[in-house]
């Protein structure tokens, strides 16, 4: 393997164990993720929190091991537990956008990490157009909204134009058209 390819792999750290991220996920997931994270990053405007897009390991257990999970989205409050290409304080929000190499992990194991480590919101996004909000309570995750996106506007269940906001953050909003935007 040439360098510059190991310089670009990507991987997680789960038990001790290291998962390749490689190859990249498709377009879809990159269209998906950058809608989203334009929504956040308007409403995070003068802000102290930011919002990282696969690109800022989450060390979570930073005083058991050096596990550590690279979130395709993460808004960040604590700017003093940034080091480097990684955080160790607490997440405000994650939200996975799932490809098929990695949607078991997402809605299993991650998704276990994400709520004993107290992460409050959490969303499961697929590109065939489903988001799963999941909200922290009493130290369990609880799916609170669940949508599978339908734009045809001549359709009874027509919903791209709901409107979804995130629990910390009421002022971001985003539709679920917004979500899925430029997949046609």
């Amino acid at each position: 393997m040439r360098l510059a390819e190991q310089e670009h792999k990507r991987t997680e750290k789960i038990n001790g164990v290291l998962y390749n991220m490689s190859p990249a996920p498709n377009y879809r997931h990159g269209i998906i993720s950058n809608n989203i994270n334009k929504r956040i990053s308007y409403g995070l405007e003068n802000s102290l929190c930011l919002v990282f897009m696969g690109n800022l390991d989450f060390k979570y257990h930073l005083d058991k091991n050096d596990d550590y999970l690279c979130p395709d989205l993460m808004i960040i409050c604590d700017r003093k537990q940034l080091k480097g290409s990684s955080y160790s304080g607490l997440p405000k929000f994650i939200a996975e956008i799932l490809s098929p190499s990695t949607a078991k992990r997402d809605r299993t194991e991650k998704k276990d990490i994400y709520e004993k480590a107290g992460v409050s919101e959490y969303w499961i996004v697929s590109p065939q157009g489903s988001v799963e909000i999941y909200y922290l309570r009493d130290g369990n995750y609880i799916l609170e909204q669940s949508y599978m996106l339908q734009n045809e506007q001549d359709e009874d269940e027509y919903n791209a134009e709901t409107e979804i906001c995130l629990r910390e953050f009421p002022h971001i909003t985003m539709t679920l058209g917004d979500i899925f935007a430029g997949l046609e």
